[in-house]
């Protein structure tokens, strides 16, 4: 029988400061302090303390990182800095709008797939931040109520994000630590994902069915002009390449960021008329900090002991009912993803999950459930993912132009709408998991450009 780690000093004070680091970070709309700063400054103070009891310094700060998430976000933002212009994403959403024919629940799925198709490839973040305007604009024209419609951006992002290794950080981030690739990522979560798509669909059809019954008083009368259809085009193509360069990138020893590099590069060369200043402008450099500084200050709490000391109390658990720990851990996820940002969440967690298997513990099916957990989790409430305060941050600043508080999403409507779409998931996903744990529970391949786990 294992001995237990008994708390030392050091596990102490790191602990104190993530809890601190966390505390900060989840409660950002009360104290008015940006997340990246509460975790600049969580970093800083985990690499002093480290360096004092002698667990952490500012080498092994760096090495923590995980430069292929933040290099993987950073290009892809980059490149839909790159389309945004362009008035491809306005034709599409004007497009859509015609063919509807006032009909609201075509037009909120044809906008949900187009939506759901984006986050297979970027993160929920910049697709709500494309899509959030337009829909705003479309919704104005017809002359009825944006809410259901940004609601449905905003669930249907959180959902599709959760199908691929790219479309939502904490897949990202869990894949980046297992070594998963792209296609073993789709195999997994593909499925699970197309139902619980199916599943927000039939809910948000049910919830705003006297909204959606409305006929439209305004119509969408010919076609948006492309700003510039030919750098639209080539960027349709380089984003074809990216999928194709995605599917096979584990057979190429290539990580994800070198596949989101290299088609940014293609992209600024095809092409050539783009400047690298204007290529840049969206890229959200306080997102790329905060992330930067998260993996800093979960190294830090990992070298001190603390996550293994915490792992050791799980572990029977898990050793003794492997699928009602996994299921355990999909809702508990979840709930406290939509009390807090999932991000902070999976990064504590993957060390956890890593430590366990370090000492030979089976958790294959846990790292499903956790990417399931924390992307269904998301739609719980207001804040339980960024793009979810975004979208409430549009709504509020048009209900005040409008002068017309009905068109705001307040905590209030994201919990009568949200958070039944988020447990009808969750209830879709159990039934799944319980039915074909066997299929989840098969080892996964390990990339060869995985990080092993670490030695203490």
């Amino acid at each position: 029988m294992t001995e237990l780690l008994v708390m030392n000093e050091s596990m102490m004070i790191s602990g104190i400061i993530l809890a601190v680091t966390f505390i900060g970070i989840f409660t950002e709309t009360f104290h008015g302090f940006h997340r990246a700063k509460f975790a600049m400054m969580g970093a800083i103070m985990m690499i002093i303390a480290g360096q004092y009891y002698g667990f952490y310094d500012s080498h092994l700060a760096v090495l923590a990182i995980d430069w292929n998430v933040v290099f993987l976000l950073g290009c892809m933002m980059a490149i839909v800095s790159i389309m945004i212009p362009t008035g491809g994403f306005e034709a599409m959403a004007n497009y859509m709008a015609r063919i509807s024919k006032g009909r609201q629940f075509m037009l909120m799925v044809m906008l949900g797939t187009c939506v759901t198709l984006l986050s297979l490839l970027l993160d929920n973040v910049t697709t709500v931040v494309i899509f959030g305007p337009l829909i705003i604009l479309v919704a104005r024209t017809m002359k009825i109520t944006p809410i259901p419609f940004l609601l449905a951006a905003a669930l249907l992002s959180n959902t599709g994000g959760v199908a691929t290794l790219v479309g939502d950080p904490p897949n990202l981030m869990i894949g980046s630590a297992k070594g998963i690739d792209f296609n073993t990522f789709v195999k997994h979560m593909g499925g699970v994902t197309f139902a619980a798509w199916i599943t927000v669909l039939f809910m948000l059809r049910f919830l705003f069915r006297k909204q959606l019954a409305i006929e439209p008083q305004g119509k969408f009368q010919g076609e948006t002009e492309y700003k510039d259809k030919k750098l639209w085009n080539q960027s349709l193509f380089v984003l074809g390449v990216m999928v194709i360069m995605f599917t096979i990138h584990h057979s190429i020893g290539w990580e994800p960021w070198m596949v989101s590099a290299m088609g940014l590069t293609l992209l600024v060369f095809i092409a050539k008329r783009v400047e690298m200043d204007h290529a840049m402008e969206e890229v959200e450099i306080p997102l790329l900090i905060f992330f930067i500084s998260l993996f800093i200050v979960v190294g830090g709490v990992e070298h001190s002991g603390f996550l293994r000391y915490l792992g050791q109390f799980i572990m029977p658990f898990v050793q003794e009912d492997l699928l009602i720990a996994t299921l355990v851990l999909m809702w508990v996820a979840a709930i406290l993803s939509a009390a807090i940002d999932n991000i902070p969440f999976t990064a504590a967690m993957i060390p956890i999950l890593l430590g366990m298997e370090a000492q030979g513990v089976h958790v294959t099916p846990l790292w499903w459930a956790l990417s399931a957990g924390v992307g269904m989790g998301g739609n719980g409430t207001h804040i339980g993912s960024t793009a979810n305060v975004y979208i409430v941050t549009i709504s509020e600043r048009l209900a005040k132009r409008e002068n017309d508080p009905s068109l705001a999403i307040t905590p209030w409507v994201w919990f009568r709408y949200g958070t039944p779409a988020m447990i009808a998931t969750l209830i879709m996903c159990t039934l799944i998991f319980y039915f074909f744990f066997e299929f989840y529970d098969q080892s996964v391949i390990v990339s060869i450009n995985a990080p092993a786990a670490p030695a203490h």
